[in-house]
């Protein structure tokens, strides 16, 4: 019986697209953490996405007395951060010497699952790698991630569409450092002022990302005192540490994407990640797609979307490569 490979395919991804959606979003310690705070919110339309953020306090707060008056003037204190979106995809492909050779059904299910299983894999990785963008990558298709967000040089940039110059509060911490102030014996004090300079109230960091350079200066630095895993973040996967309350987490090693020498101080109840709700990883104009001019047939896992903030005077950075 002849088997419909590209029904196979779409039907399949189809079928697994919470999952890989889900597998995306394990693979990296920010979005799992986006996760958790339910911050992963999808987009159903609009020409771009719209991150609505407090531009000004309410000016009728006010002490009063007895029969005073008080302000009742309408007050303009919300905007919203513009993004495009951002698009990525990645094709499933099966030729035709495929499907004679895997001629049963349950062989051709297995090498299916097998190739999702890859693109799976390339597409969190692609993901992830975005998410310390600064969006200029490929041709400016990229995701705008950290880089974009969290720039080392701050002063005058323009994110979401909202330049710096025109509200002071949308300007992240940086402290651009010498390679040599990394050391174990400095790094807890670049830390500690990293941390005083983004918190509010209770409002302060709860996750800090660093590459294997920072990594081994903080763990260095650590080595007389008892460390503590963060249970939560270690549950997604991550080993974790501690720097006040905030995981501290490796994104080097073997396939890290967080640029070299750096740590990011998140607060992550003001990022998120804004897929659109028809492209969260889903199969793109399933059972339609064929090669023209060869014997295969093609199916696209496809995504758009992109990473947004609404609070970047709270996100910060330490870069070690002055």
């Amino acid at each position: 019986m002849a088997i419909a490979i590209s029904d196979i395919v779409a039907t399949t991804i189809q079928s697994r697209t919470r999952t890989i959606a889900d597998n995306v979003t394990k693979n990296n310690a920010l979005l799992a953490k986006l996760d958790s705070r339910g911050n992963v919110k999808t987009v159903s339309g609009g020409s771009s996405i719209f991150q609505e953020l407090s531009w000004a306090e309410n000016a009728n707060a006010s002490w009063y007395s007895g029969y005073d008056l008080l302000p009742v003037a309408a007050q303009d204190v919300i905007t919203a951060a513009q993004f495009e979106f951002k698009q990525a995809a990645c094709a499933v492909t099966v030729s035709g010497l495929d499907q004679l050779k895997n001629a049963g059904k349950e062989q051709m299910i297995d090498l299916v699952e097998g190739r999702i299983n890859v693109a799976e894999s390339t597409m969190a990785n692609l993901v992830s790698g975005g998410l310390y963008s600064d969006g200029t990558g490929a041709g400016g298709k990229q995701l705008e991630g950290l880089n974009k967000a969290i720039p080392i040089a701050p002063t005058g940039t323009t994110y979401g569409g909202i330049a710096q110059t025109d509200y002071t509060g949308w300007k992240n911490y940086a402290n651009d450092l010498l390679a040599t102030n990394l050391t174990a014996a400095l790094i807890q004090g670049y830390f500690n002022t990293a941390w005083a300079n983004l918190v509010r109230g209770v409002d302060r960091p709860d996750l800090i990302v660093v590459d294997g350079n920072v990594w081994q200066a903080y763990m260095a630095s650590l080595q007389a005192q008892q460390r503590f895993m963060g249970t939560e973040t270690a549950k997604l996967g991550f080993p974790t540490i501690k720097f006040m309350d905030a995981d501290v987490v490796l994104d080097g090693g073997i396939g890290g994407f967080c640029p070299v020498s750096t740590a990011f101080f998140l607060n992550t109840k003001y990022l998120f990640l804004r897929p659109h709700s028809a492209r969260n990883f889903v199969p793109l104009a399933p059972g339609k797609r064929y090669a023209i001019n060869q014997d295969a047939d093609v199916t696209i896992l496809a995504w758009a979307g992109n990473l947004t903030c609404s609070g970047r005077q709270f996100q910060g950075r330490l870069d070690f490569n002055g």
